[in-house]
C-alpha cells in the first residue's frame, strides 16, 4: 500500500450506511483504516480482472503447438491473401 505522502489522486464514491458500515467493519477487522481497507480490495480485484484481460494462459500441449507455429508457420491461405492485400490498400493509401 502506498503511503499516504506518496497519494495525490482522489476519488469520491457514494454508498448507502449500510455499505459504508459493512465496509467499515471488514476494514477493522483487518486492522486498516478505512481508506486503505477499500484502496487495497480495489487494486486486488483490479489486477485480477487486468490478469484475466491482459493474459494469455497455454497448455503445454497448445505452448508446444504456438512454438512449432511459429517456427515453422503454414502456408497463407486464401483468406489472409486477401487480408494482407485489403490491409496493403488501406494502410499504403
Amino acid at each position: 500500500m502506498p503511503k499516504a505522502a506518496q497519494r495525490q489522486e482522489r476519488i469520491s464514491i457514494r454508498l448507502s450506511p449500510q455499505a459504508k458500515r459493512k465496509l467499515e467493519r471488514a476494514a477493522a477487522y483487518s486492522d486498516k483504516t478505512l481508506t486503505d481497507f477499500v484502496v487495497d480490495v480495489a487494486l486486488k480485484t483490479a489486477d485480477a480482472v487486468v490478469r484475466e484481460n491482459e493474459v494469455i494462459s497455454l497448455t503445454a500441449d497448445e505452448w508446444e503447438r504456438f512454438q512449432r507455429m511459429l517456427l515453422d508457420p503454414p502456408e497463407p491461405n486464401e483468406a489472409l491473401r486477401k487480408a494482407l492485400e485489403e490491409h496493403s490498400r488501406i494502410v499504403t493509401s
